[in-house]
């Protein structure tokens, strides 16, 4: 059998195709939620890293001047907003604000999210709402502004984040699991509206990461041990291993990948 390539197969040249250009956030302008500190913050300063000039929203005033500071040494332009994403017109609010600072919105991050751990029979209501309003009305509301815009235009990138918890259940955490799920679906039915418009929407599903919201399951020796032995990289995740995922999404390497949800686990989900 011959290996000589068919010369009658014309391979058409893409402009810019290599790695670094398909990689490059040059000129972009993304915007993360929950920038202050933890995955959020990691993902600020990785779209930096790869050029874009980042919007760092956090919960109150002032929360993400240390991000913003590290994009601006990174030497990439850098805003900071601040809105309590359970309130449905602060979230309006802080999209029309950072659309102000820095124009227009090329790469939206929804990652700001909070939890809430209690008993399912003695969930209280007011708990049940922030939670659903912060980890999922915020991410659909956001997308709706800003995607919207993104859509007239004919390009745009949005990156959900996900969690593990967008495929089980849990102990202790209905209404964070409930909107885990729902941000999976929501990035499927955004996807399949939005793909024909050259907006890609995906999701990131961390696994088992040092961050705040995990502080309890660390604390816990015992939950601790179980969590470790079964990740096969034989470590939790560091903020810093969803900076390759989140370029990749954020840029023209995902430009043909729609309603993906990138476990990041570190192996979790195989085992």
């Amino acid at each position: 059998m011959s290996t000589k390539p068919d010369s009658s197969v014309k391979a058409r040249p893409v402009p810019g195709a290599g790695a670094a250009a398909l990689f490059s956030l040059e000129g972009k302008r993304a915007l993360v939620t929950g920038a202050s500190r933890g995955l959020g913050r990691a993902m600020a300063e990785a779209l930096a890293s790869a050029g874009a000039d980042v919007v760092c929203a956090s919960a109150r005033p002032g929360g993400a001047d240390e991000t913003a500071a590290a994009v601006a040494r990174a030497g990439r332009r850098a805003w900071t907003v601040a809105a309590d994403l359970a309130d449905r017109a602060a979230v309006l609010a802080m999209a029309e604000e950072a659309e102000g600072l820095a124009g227009a919105i090329d790469v939206l991050v929804n990652n700001a999210g909070t939890i809430r751990r209690h008993p399912a029979a003695e969930y209280p209501a007011a708990d049940w709402d922030v939670v659903l309003r912060t980890d999922l009305d915020a991410v659909f509301l956001l997308s709706q502004r800003l995607g919207a815009a993104m859509v007239r235009r004919g390009a745009g990138k949005i990156v959900n984040v996900a969690s593990l918890l967008s495929f089980s259940g849990g102990v202790t955490i209905a209404a964070y699991t409930a909107a885990k799920h729902a941000v999976a679906g929501l990035t499927k039915a955004l996807a399949n509206e939005w793909a024909g418009r050259n907006v890609q929407v995906n999701a990131i599903a961390p696994g088992y990461f040092r961050t705040d919201n995990t502080r309890a399951l660390q604390d816990d020796p015992a939950r601790f041990a179980e969590i470790s032995a079964r990740i096969p990289a034989g470590r939790w995740g560091e903020p810093r291993d969803l900076a390759g995922s989140v370029v990749f999404l954020a840029s023209r390497a995902s430009d043909y990948v729609n309603g993906h949800v990138l476990v990041v686990d570190g192996g979790w989900m195989a085992r």
